[in-house]
């Protein structure tokens, strides 16, 4: 149980428990962050214009390039399901 808890997956990414810790943890404080800027676009339309729509392109580049650096399959990133 525990190694399919902590062990596991970040293998599957090539990764440490903690490199999977700092890169996911990232990834969740931006997501946030991209989710606030886009909450307040909602209420003030001409504020945050591109904020959201930028941190999804930026998350993105950042998780094919990984990806590929690490010789990691991309093709899963064709889909909307997000393995982090």
């Amino acid at each position: 149980m525990f190694r399919r808890l902590f062990i596991d997956h970040p293998r599957t990414v090539d990764e440490t428990y903690f490199e999977h810790f700092g890169v996911a943890s990232k990834f969740g404080v931006t997501m946030i962050w991209g989710g606030l800027c886009a909450l307040v676009h909602a209420v003030v339309p001409g504020w945050c214009v591109t904020t959201g729509s930028r941190t999804i392109e930026r998350l993105n580049h950042i998780m094919v390039i990984q990806r590929r650096a690490k010789g990691q399959d991309v093709s899963q990133m064709l889909t909307v399901d997000w393995v982090i």
